[in-house]
């Protein structure tokens, strides 16, 4: 969701400058720098970013300078400036100090600059905002849609490693099986010697105990857990929430499949598809 976009408009009115910045984040969290006369638009403003950017940490600057058409919206009281002024130069004089500065102190002091009145938003100078705006923040979205289409060819890659894992883990498993079983028929063997137990009971035993570690279910769900995920990140609407809630379905079945390895070989195809699958989920903080 990292994101650029900005816009000028220069006008008799004056230079327009907005500039959008998108970083990346769960939810929508919006950030707005105005001029004091377009405070009073800050809900509208909020509500057009959020239906076209969405989510993300968004930074929203709007600069506007005035042009020379534009009236003096000052005026100075001369009397009472020239009142503070003559004190200040009298204090100054008494403790013999410089006067270099006392205009400026003069200037700031109360009341002495008065406004015109409250500064009017025009409707025609508000339209030109918006357009301004619209174009910033469709340039903002197409950074984000380029960037996005570097980041689906990353998510597409990690779901292949993870495809992979699990076709070696499919590999691993018939022999895996028959390691478990003779493993434990040995240790039975080495134990109890050739007549101290029951080889059928034993059988049985073995069979029920083989039936726990059984991954057909989980190989078959996490595969189509990756098909769907696919298939989800090429839908056009918004889809970051969905493949987060996918991407912990395929953990969940990675790790039931760890679970139940008890082999060392298949452990290490495991470990090999959760890497993967953590990198899908720092990525996907990135997907709106």
């Amino acid at each position: 969701m990292t994101g650029f976009g900005q816009a000028t408009s220069n006008s008799g009115e004056g230079v327009l400058f907005i500039e959008v910045k998108s970083l990346n984040s769960k939810f929508l969290d919006l950030s707005l720098r105005l001029p004091k006369k377009y405070s009073e638009k800050e809900l509208e403003l909020r509500n057009l970013v959020a239906e076209k950017l969405e989510r993300g940490k968004v930074t929203l600057n709007i600069e506007h300078q005035p042009g020379i058409k534009q009236e003096i919206k000052q005026q100075y009281n001369d009397a009472l400036f020239e009142a503070y002024y003559n004190e200040l130069k009298k204090l100054a004089d008494r403790v013999k100090a410089p006067h270099e500065g006392l205009f400026q102190m003069a200037l700031n002091s109360p009341d002495v600059v008065q406004s015109n009145g409250r500064e009017e938003l025009d409707p025609a100078e508000w339209e030109r905002v918006l357009a301004v705006l619209d174009d910033a923040i469709s340039r903002c979205d197409k950074f984000r849609k380029e960037e996005g289409k570097a980041l689906e060819g990353k998510l597409a890659g990690y779901i292949e490693t993870i495809r992979k894992g699990l076709l070696e883990v499919e590999a691993v498993d018939p022999t895996r099986v028959e390691k478990i079983r003779a493993r434990i028929k040995g240790n039975i063997t080495e134990f109890f010697g050739n007549e101290g137990f029951d080889a059928n009971r034993l059988e049985q035993e073995i069979i029920f105990y083989i039936e726990k570690l059984d991954i057909h279910e989980e190989r078959v769900r996490l595969k189509t857990h990756l098909d769907y995920f696919l298939k989800v990140m090429n839908e056009k609407q918004s889809s970051g929430k969905k493949l987060g809630f996918i991407a912990q379905e395929i953990g969940r079945e990675i790790n039931t499949i760890g679970s139940k390895a008890n082999d060392a070989e298949m452990q290490k195809h495991v470990v090999l598809m959760k890497e993967e699958l953590e990198k899908i989920k720092e990525q996907l903080n990135n997907v709106l």
